[in-house]
């Protein structure tokens, strides 16, 4: 009767799991079409900003030579008008950008939320059989606090990469310091780098 009910509960957790993981690739897929909507809409939107660019332009230049005006002061309305849409087109690259950074953070809180989800459903299961002795259990608590040190370990690797590039250099991280190193390149560079 044990064995019966380990195994009902075996395959309770099995389904539970793959349950979970099919939650969490919807979310991802729902999570990446939403990244692909935000892309077209920046991509629409900087076609309709090259569009009234390109009609402002073209209305200056017909005004200009209905009104016999020419030369410099007129490459300089141009000018203006190329100016304007560049800000455009940057401020949508910037907000790109942004949607960007955001659609991948939530990628990852997603799949921490789905390993936490997972790891929660993934409890042993009580198989009958003898009773543990001492020297067992002690064992056991051993692994399991050298299973969580090494959890600790590898989440605060990923909390800080070894190297990051600032844009001005790339910083090595000092785990003794729990520190960076000052960003440079050249003979700067800790290390060589």
């Amino acid at each position: 009767m044990q064995v019966r009910a380990a195994q009902q509960q075996a395959e309770l957790q099995k389904q539970s799991i793959a349950f979970a993981q099919k939650k969490a690739a919807m979310q991802v897929t729902t999570a990446q079409l939403e990244r692909q909507q935000q892309k077209e809409a920046i991509a629409q939107e900087k076609g309709k900003v090259s569009k009234r660019g390109q009609a402002a332009q073209a209305r200056a230049v017909v005004a200009a030579g209905e009104a016999g005006v020419s030369g410099l002061s007129v490459q300089a309305l141009m000018d203006d008008y190329i100016r304007q849409q560049a800000g455009q087109v940057a401020a949508l690259t910037s907000q790109d950008k942004l949607y960007a950074l955001r659609h991948g953070l939530n990628l990852e809180q997603l799949a921490m939320a789905s390993e936490q989800e997972i790891r929660g459903l993934s409890q042993p299961i009580q198989q009958p059989g003898p009773k543990p002795s001492a020297l067992g259990a002690g064992l056991g608590i051993l692994q399991a606090g050298l299973g969580g040190y090494g959890t600790y370990k590898s989440l605060r690797a990923l909390e800080r990469p070894s190297f990051i590039d600032t844009g001005m250099g790339v910083s090595s991280y000092m785990p003794d310091t729990d520190q960076y190193t000052l960003p440079a390149r050249g003979p700067l560079a800790i290390g060589g780098r």
